[in-house]
């Protein structure tokens, strides 16, 4: 089996825009920048063996105010830059009408590892949202969380904490063994 690491996207590997406390997703492919770090985190990780599967809610799209082809234009610059294995994406607006794959639900991380042939228990998401940690757990994953001091509670403790997705990927590696 492979071991995964499953990354939010917005606020882990590229920069939130932050209103009110609150992180939102780069709104078109300008505002789309890699936060500081991401690169050399994702070659560590994929060099000791890591699939890196980025699992993002983008509600914006099924709730009609970002259109697809503009998430889709900053999916494909995302993996010309880093050594993404799969993009696991869910549109749903959110609300009553979320499915099993809008985390925290863990939908998408069981989707990819079940067509991935991934170990989730040796796997890990990093996330700055309690959506995340609470998804990673659902999944069977070791959880890191990526703490910005959103205006937002987390519901459920994270096994691990980290500056930005640098820091997780040492934690990471050091929990593999695979760290000098």
């Amino acid at each position: 089996m492979r071991r995964a690491v499953f990354l939010d996207r917005d606020g882990v590997v590229n920069a939130a825009i932050v209103r009110d406390g609150k992180p939102y997703p780069a709104r078109s492919l300008e505002e789309f920048t890699l936060l500081p770090g991401v690169q050399e985190a994702c070659a560590r990780l994929h060099s000791a063996g890591f699939d890196l599967i980025v699992a993002t809610n983008q509600p914006d799209v099924g709730r009609g105010d970002l259109p697809l082809a503009t998430v889709e234009k900053i999916h494909r610059r995302m993996c010309e830059l880093l050594p993404i294995s799969r993009v696991e994406v869910c549109y749903d607006a959110g609300g009553d009408q979320s499915s099993e794959f809008r985390k925290p639900m863990p939908g998408m991380l069981l989707r990819a590892a079940r067509e991935l042939g991934i170990d989730l228990s040796a796997s890990y998401m990093v996330g700055d949202r309690w959506r995340d940690v609470d998804c990673g757990h659902a999944a069977g994953c070791t959880t890191i969380f990526i703490d910005y001091g959103y205006s937002e509670a987390l519901r459920k403790q994270p096994h691990f904490r980290a500056a930005d997705l640098l820091a997780a990927s040492g934690i990471i590696l050091s929990q593999q063994g695979d760290i000098n």
